[in-house]
């Protein structure tokens, strides 16, 4: 997406706070639906997995495809959406992903077949990807530098809520079905009242985006100077010279070029090593394994001998967890800094995730865990959830938002997220051949890469904190 190059800043131009916080935050919110959308559609699969397999009557690695094919359109979503928001607006580009997560939601509830679902989740797929991408950076182009990092955050909180709620409504819909995942509610089957519900924020969701500003940088892209400079006075505060902020973004805007995916080449290694680094931040977010709570977390209790219900309510805390975690995140992100946050995180993660790798490893009796391991898998299994939460869940997206100098921002930000996407396929597709062959070497996979990530972060990493979108190198 079209965002300002390298320059120098104005002076006077970012020192005032804006007048009308709460009308920021209301921006912000109203973009992070779009996160919403991600976390309740990413997630609300784990009710219907079981079902899903029972009506189908298929195996772990079909059933793995049709859960991960969701992917591949968040991949190709995410990789467009910059183009598609440098063309048509950012606020566009919003209301395109609304209107794709109603028809996917609308067909995933009634599929014909198999085929046809795995087509709705992949329409699906393609506008979780397009949020994922235009979410953080229209929050990221209105948002005051005093305040981006709290802000960038609404994304991921929007996420872990959207997770949360999936969860809620799977399990209420489970309640109203007597606890069978193919009982029947109102001429359709539990599983399928779970994947349409996504209509309702998909809908509120487009309607928002009519009532929030366009990105003053694209408006300034499109020669709108006058308004770009309205949304800068809403945003910025009227403090601030805005003329000076206007003349200071196009000036820039007009020293560059937009950004291709030539710009992300280097002399070596493909990508200029910046690229690298997030790409390298997006794959470890995944490889740590966190979609497996969130895709398969009903499924993975009820295979240690835990019964449906009380899975979904597993299922169900857990995403309390991620909420309170994402919380914790947003509060220190601005405090701490990105870095230290993702260490710790780090750390949390790999502990845990050991803890559960040693808790699986144990034989089954009566087909369940001993109720030692069993303890211990439930307890770890929030732990790092919470810590994921904290640290890479956030800042992740923050980093993203803001690690890549102007010139090649879009670019760079779309390939980062696609790398994302195709690392959680990857994951998500593996798991259930990867638990049927060995549970607790599976963890043991998870654990190597959360230790993996600490001497990633501490040699790779720079620190973005209070530093200007303009002020990246």
């Amino acid at each position: 997406m079209t965002s300002t190059a390298q320059h120098p800043p104005v002076p006077g131009a970012r020192e005032a706070h804006p007048d009308h916080l709460g009308h920021v935050i209301f921006i912000t919110a109203a973009a992070a639906m779009g996160g919403f959308l991600f976390g309740y559609d990413s997630s609300v699969i784990n009710g219907a997995v079981e079902a899903i397999r029972d009506r189908y009557d298929i195996g772990s690695g079909t059933l793995a495809q049709v859960i991960a094919i969701a992917l591949i359109g968040c991949a190709i979503g995410a990789a467009t959406a910059g183009r598609i928001a440098d063309r048509i607006g950012r606020i566009r580009c919003m209301q395109i992903a609304a209107t794709l997560f109603t028809i996917s939601a609308v067909g995933s509830a009634v599929p014909f077949a198999l085929w046809d679902l795995a087509i709705w989740r992949i329409i699906g797929g393609f506008a979780i990807g397009m949020a994922s991408v235009i979410g953080p950076a229209y929050i990221a182009e209105v948002s005051p530098p005093a305040y981006r990092g709290r802000l960038a955050s609404f994304q991921q909180a929007a996420i872990v809520i959207g997770i949360a709620v999936s969860q809620l409504v799977n399990y209420g819909i489970l309640q109203l079905a007597d606890g069978e995942q193919r009982g029947e509610i109102g001429g359709l089957e539990a599983w399928q009242w779970m994947l349409g519900v996504m209509v309702v924020p998909a809908v509120l969701y487009g309607l928002l985006s009519f009532a929030i500003p366009e990105s003053p940088r694209f408006l300034i892209s499109v020669g709108r100077a006058d308004r770009a400079k309205e949304v800068l006075g809403e945003v910025e505060g009227h403090g601030v010279d805005l003329y000076a902020r206007v003349a200071e973004i196009d000036q820039a805007m007009r020293s560059e070029h937009k950004s291709t995916f030539k710009d992300l080449l280097g002399s070596r290694f493909g990508f200029l090593p910046i690229v690298w680094v997030g790409i390298g931040l997006s794959v470890f977010q995944q490889l740590v394994g966190i979609n497996v709570a969130f895709y398969y977390s009903s499924t993975l209790w009820q295979s240690v001998g835990i019964d449906p219900t009380d899975s979904f309510l597993y299922s169900f805390t857990t995403s309390i967890i991620n909420i309170i975690g994402t919380v914790i995140a947003m509060v220190f992100v601005d405090r701490i800094g990105r870095r230290p946050l993702a260490l710790v995180g780090s750390a949390g993660m790999a502990i845990a995730l050991a803890f559960e790798a040693w808790a699986f490893s144990a034989d089954l009796v009566d087909g369940k865990l001993p109720t030692t391991q069993g303890v211990v898998a439930l307890v770890a299994a929030h732990v790092f959830v919470l810590f994921f939460a904290l640290s890479w869940g956030v800042v992740v997206w923050v980093f993203l938002g803001e690690m890549f100098p102007n010139r090649i921002r879009a670019a760079a930000l779309g390939v980062a997220a696609s790398a994302q996407w195709i690392a959680n396929w990857a994951i998500t597709a593996s798991f259930p051949s990867l638990s049927d062959w060995n549970l607790s070497a599976t963890y043991v996979i998870y654990t190597v890469f959360a230790v993996l990530s600490i001497p990633f972060v501490l040699r790779y990493v720079k620190e973005t904190k209070g530093k200007a979108l303009e002020e990246m190198g």
